[in-house]
Order: structure tokens, then sequence, then C-alpha cells
């Protein structure tokens, strides 16, 4: 993997990396733009830190509502963790990755354009997810007095939401034996020449 910082974001997606696509590649059925794919990653990402902001209050109604330090700590601490998100993003690449920032949009994203199989594009959408999210949250569900994991695993769960879609496009739109890659701003797959 090599790293490359390209700076702030334009929101023009032609800026963004592409390659030549081989026969046969299929765009992905996805937002075509991003203030559509921003709409509905917010929203998205709300509706989870809602369900599961719930179920850890139920679980953990007496540490919640006696540890506020806890829980405001672990709203910092999500913050904190979107950098790290982004580079657990991109260590599953193998080579070129591009790391785009645009605060002010609240956007912050790799883009590779390297093929890649289904299971390892799935792996890369959900492994900041998994360690900032899910396992931090699992370990507050089982020990409720860990307010501070929870309220961690709880909004990184929701910030995640634009990694779900991408995984979900992967699963059900991908035949066996399919690669994927990034081009521009949209994900594609094709079927290798012996696949055909």
């Amino acid at each position: 993997m090599r790293l490359h910082y390209m700076g702030k974001y334009d929101l023009d997606p032609e800026s963004l990396p592409k390659r030549e696509h081989p026969p046969g590649a299929v765009p992905f059925r996805e937002a075509k733009d991003t203030k559509t794919l921003s709409v509905f990653a917010n929203l998205a990402a709300l509706a989870l830190m809602v369900v599961f902001g719930l179920l850890a209050f139920f679980r953990a109604k007496d540490e919640i509502l006696e540890g506020s330090w806890q829980l405001l700590a672990g709203c910092w601490l999500s913050l904190l963790t979107l950098f790290p998100h982004e580079l657990l993003h991109a260590v599953c690449f193998r080579e070129d990755v591009y790391l785009y920032t645009n605060l002010k949009q609240g956007m912050l994203f790799v883009v590779g354009t390297e093929d890649m199989s289904r299971a390892r594009f799935v792996f890369l959408s959900l492994l900041p997810n998994l360690v900032f999210g899910f396992l931090p949250y699992a370990i507050g569900m089982l020990f409720p007095q860990c307010v501070l994991l929870l309220a961690l695993g709880t909004l990184a769960i929701g910030m995640g939401a634009g990694d779900y879609y991408n995984a979900l496009n992967a699963l059900t739109q991908m035949p066996k034996g399919a690669r994927t890659y990034l081009s521009g701003f949209n994900s594609f797959w094709y079927l290798p020449e012996e696949k055909r």
C-alpha cells in the first residue's frame, strides 16, 4: 500500500483517480452524485445511531445516567477515529491509494483503482466499522459499566453507513468470480476472461 494525501476534495468527481475499464465492466447501481449519497448516508447514519443508542440505553441505563463523563468522552473519541478509520480502509489496498478530505462537507475518504475480489472489497468496506464500531459496542453491551465504549461504538457504527452501502452493493450486484475496482467516484465490476 502506498498512501498519497491529496488534500481537500473540491467536490469535482473528475478530479478523482480513474482507470481504463476492462471489457464488460459494469457500474454498480449506486448514487450518481455526492449530494444524493451524502443525504442517504446521513439519514442511514442517524437511524443506526438511534437504534444502537436505544439498545445501549436499555442495556446500561443506570451506568449511562451516572457516567456522563464517559458518554461525552466516547462521543469525542468517535470523532478522533475518523482519520484512523480511513487508514484502515487504506491498508486493505495493495497498490496506490489516495486520501481526500473536505471537513466542511464532513468528507474524508480513500480511493484506489486496483482490482480486488468481492470478499476483499467487502472486508475493506467493513474493517473500520468492525474495529471502531461493533467491537467496542459489543464489549460495552457485555460490560455495561463501559459507557465510553458504548458511546464510541454507537456513533462509529452510524458513521459507517456509506461503507455498509458499498458492501451491500458488492454482495448483491457482483456475480461469483467477479472483480471490482473504483474509478472516480463510482465502483465497477467485471468478469475476468477465464470466468466468462
